[in-house]
């Protein structure tokens, strides 16, 4: 895809590449150089109240949670009595 430099070295995303990225107005995008080409990568602002849930540590029990649902290590209770019946006490 070709894009042209325009005043105030400006450039346009075309359509078709804002669709498949889903870009919308707005969002950030991050620039670097590499081996003499420019690489526009979409970023993601996360706030800083829910930057817990991205740490690597939360990240690999969610991970390791999705196995166990997967692998039926999870029991599934029809309600609150049910629940309470099969606890191990």
């Amino acid at each position: 895809m070709v894009l042209h430099i325009r005043h105030n070295f400006q450039i346009t995303l075309p359509v078709l590449l804002r669709k498949r990225l889903g870009l919308s107005v707005g969002d950030i995008l991050d620039t670097t150089v590499k081996e003499g080409k420019i690489v526009i990568t979409p970023k993601k602002i996360i706030d800083a109240d829910q930057a817990w849930f991205w740490s690597k540590e939360w990240q690999k029990g969610e991970k390791e949670a999705r196995q166990d649902l997967k692998t039926g290590k999870v029991k599934k209770f029809k309600d609150a009595d049910a629940l309470i019946k099969g606890l191990d006490v």
